[in-house]
């Protein structure tokens, strides 16, 4: 399952990303925001616990222009929250990365586009050998 929320200028862009993985049969946790003005950590910690827990496997947080939600779900422990606003950079980082939240900017990337990189995040695997070195390191990072 994937997890997605938004602050109040990421929702009209979640609400494109949300019908557009419906119609592919994908099952979504929107975890908010409905519109209404919001502060976007909050909203980063309610997808990111998500992931944490088990529940969902990948999350999507939209804000204006990304940057901040893709700041506040890094603070979280086993998150690796990457900003894309291309298909190279959405799919290079599942593939080197293995980031686990998609984070986009809905005043700086509209809606066919982002559908696109959202496809591409989702179906883009780890590829784990030399790349699984350095997802390590960020671990030990985080025990610092």
């Amino acid at each position: 399952m994937i997890v997605i929320g938004s602050d109040h200028a990421g929702y009209d862009l979640k609400a494109e990303i949300i019908a557009h993985l419906t119609a592919q049969g994908i099952e979504l946790l929107d975890a908010g925001c409905n519109g209404e003005s919001c502060d976007y950590p909050e909203i980063a910690v309610r997808v990111t616990e998500h992931i944490k827990n088990g529940e969902c496997d990948k999350g999507i947080l939209i804000c204006g222009t990304g940057i901040g939600m893709s700041m506040a779900a890094n603070k979280v422990d086993g998150i690796r929250a990457a900003l894309c606003s291309d298909c190279f950079s959405a799919k290079y980082t599942r593939l080197h990365n293995d980031a686990n939240v998609l984070c986009m900017g809905a005043r700086t990337t509209g809606p066919g586009l982002a559908a696109e990189i959202t496809d591409i995040f989702l179906n883009t695997e780890f590829e784990g050998g030399r790349h699984q070195r350095r997802i390590d390191m960020f671990s030990e990072i985080e025990k610092k």
